[in-house]
């Protein structure tokens, strides 16, 4: 990661270097598309009724306001036809519900309407094993010099897949992984995570999720187009179009991007000792 920042900052001051002029360059815009960020996520020891999902559409490569969505009708249905509606908080694109009933192993159904257009995605909520034992080494990264913390869990003795996200107070985006079990299976795994400029106090959050293999499999690909840009985050806006669950049940073409995922979490915050 500090290697692609570097190399990213390199660049950027040969070209201020060399150049005096602001120069725009005229890029092809495309119709925006709906953006949905429908991560429902259950942390271990509440009761999960709290839930939001983010409704945003793409826009130019020069805007750097994200533009929100109002007016979309949102709701999630399980199994027994128990139907959550999310409501919008005011002129914000963020809709919440308040009585959400996570169950592990339930399968529901994401609707959202906008714009006289139905967007489906089906997914079920899958469980996560707890965080087990945090550990700090002072001699790690790619350095050898640098604070570095794992993070171990168990894992059951059946398929899984995982998540990760560390965001240490040094960031302004968090940093994410994931990994899956096929070699093993039924084995203590861990998570790691080291930065150059974590120090004595640092503090780094630290979620893990359990997730399906087709969110795994999206996160993966996710994260891969995300290491090749400048910020590194699976969240900024990517290089290239990474199609997620979510089906446009009206018009096919028009589809939205985003993800409908439901996991159960396990989060800690470490201090850098």
């Amino acid at each position: 990661m500090k290697i692609t920042k570097y190399i990213s900052l390199v660049i950027a001051m040969l070209f201020l270097a060399s150049c005096e002029d602001v120069v725009n360059v005229d890029l092809d815009t495309a119709a925006p598309r709906l953006v949905i960020d429908a991560a429902i996520n259950w942390k271990k020891g509440t009761d999960g009724s709290t839930q939001k999902i983010i409704l945003s559409t793409t826009t130019d490569f020069y805007t750097n306001v994200i533009p929100k969505v109002s007016g979309a009708n949102v709701s999630i249905k399980n199994s027994e036809n128990i139907n959550y509606i999310f409501l919008e908080i005011p002129n914000t694109g963020e809709y919440q519900c308040t009585t959400f009933k996570p169950i592990i192993g339930e399968t529901y159904v994401l609707t959202v309407v906008y714009k006289g257009e139905t967007y489906t995605a089906t997914e079920t909520l899958q469980p996560v094993t707890p965080i087990y034992t945090i550990q700090q080494t002072n001699n790690g990264g790619f350095s050898g010099k640098d604070y570095e913390i794992e993070v171990s869990f168990k894992d059951p003795l059946d398929k899984n897949f995982y998540m990760v996200k560390f965001f240490p107070d040094i960031y302004k985006a968090p940093n994410y992984q994931v990994i899956g079990d096929q070699y093993t299976n039924g084995n203590l795994k861990s998570w790691s995570f080291s930065d150059e400029d974590l120090k004595q106090g640092s503090a780094i959050a630290i979620t893990h999720y359990g997730i399906s293999e087709n969110y795994f499999n999206y996160m993966s690909k996710l994260i891969s187009v995300a290491s090749s840009s400048a910020g590194g985050s699976p969240f900024q806006t990517p290089p290239a179009t990474v199609r997620g669950n979510i089906v446009n049940q009206t018009h096919i073409d028009n589809y939205a991007l985003g993800y409908f995922s439901l996991s159960e979490v396990d989060y800690q915050n470490y201090i850098i000792k």
